[in-house]
């Protein structure tokens, strides 16, 4: 038995008696009420009634393989090699980059429930409650080094946006790899990070993965434990579902990972600044420990961003970076 096995059976809306549960899973009540006490722990809202038993009190939808195969493309499915559906893992990245190391890891997707190591960018942590979120790692491997990669992160950030805008949510992009979204108190939370982490041949052969964090839905006390505005899709989008979310994504990123080489971000800059959140806005570049004050301009056809610092135009490039938008 498994926390997944015990979720579906809670999910139907019925109350279920502790020994109902051992039957169906094949286990004992003492089992049984184990797996409870870890569901209470992973803040999935369970509901008690004495002489009726337990059920999950709201919609919690678990990840499904068949219907995001189901949901592909014809072009998705051609470019899908492998799709693995996981229940916790330290990291989908790390999985993802240990396929890599065992000959395979091209065209695989990895979507897990809940991580336990997940990371984002600058080896930050990034947490979020089983089910719900979407934790996608997809790994791709390419011929022309990584010069040819440049911006692909950003690219991946329109490819995410485009998808949720077919739903009415509106995100806006953080260079150089956060999607986020408008709160109601007019504050812009983080809704979504990408994490591109790429080992090969500057100028040859190398192997790529992608991890993209978004949240679907967050319940209120969740939030209130992060030091950071946070924003859910369901915020804009109640009705989306991750399991749609994860397709139509998937539909999104395949084909832009088999042209990216010959295409390259150009073919995404406009799209991207487009939906620049910081756009002519002052901001603060942090770097090397120190803070600058700049105007953000747009991307460049390579992915770095354009910024005006004591009158003179500056370009920033990846790596230990960031901005932040200053009131």
């Amino acid at each position: 038995m498994t926390i997944g096995d015990l979720i579906r059976l809670l999910s139907d809306g019925e109350f279920h008696s502790g020994e109902q549960l051992g039957e169906r899973l094949g286990v004992s009540r003492t089992a049984v009420w184990k797996q409870l006490k870890k569901l209470e722990a992973l803040d999935i809202p369970l509901e008690a009634i004495k002489g009726q038993g337990y059920r999950i009190s709201g919609p919690l939808e678990l990840l499904n393989g068949g219907a995001i195969v189901a949901g592909l493309s014809r072009q998705g499915r051609q470019h899908l090699a492998r799709l693995f559906i996981e229940e916790t893992l330290p990291s989908s990245n790390l999985f993802i980059r240990h396929r890599f190391d065992q000959g395979a890891g091209h065209g695989e997707v990895c979507l897990v429930e809940q991580q336990s190591d997940g990371r984002g960018r600058r080896g930050r942590s990034w947490s979020t409650p089983w089910g719900r979120a979407l934790m996608l790692s997809l790994g791709w491997r390419f011929d022309s080094g990584v010069v040819a990669l440049e911006g692909l992160s950003l690219a991946v950030g329109v490819a995410l946006a485009q998808v949720l805008e077919r739903h009415g949510v509106t995100p806006k992009l953080k260079w150089p790899n956060d999607v986020l979204l408008e709160n109601n108190d007019g504050s812009l939370g983080k809704l979504a990070g990408i994490l591109v982490e790429i080992s090969g041949d500057t100028a040859g052969p190398c192997e790529v993965v992608i991890g993209m964090g978004i949240n679907v839905s967050l319940p209120q006390a969740f939030r209130e434990t992060i030091e950071q505005p946070v924003a859910a899709v369901q915020d804009q989008a109640p009705g989306l579902s991750r399991n749609r979310l994860a397709f139509e994504l998937l539909n999104q990123l395949l084909p832009l990972l088999a042209s990216y080489e010959s295409e390259g971000f150009s073919a995404w800059r406009d799209e991207w600044n487009a939906r620049h959140a910081f756009a002519g806005c002052d901001i603060d570049v942090l770097r090397s420990g120190q803070s600058l004050a700049a105007t953000a301009k747009g991307v460049d056809e390579s992915g770095n961003l354009c910024i005006i610092r004591d009158g003179r135009l500056d370009r920033l490039a990846g790596g230990e970076i960031s901005v932040r938008g200053r009131s």
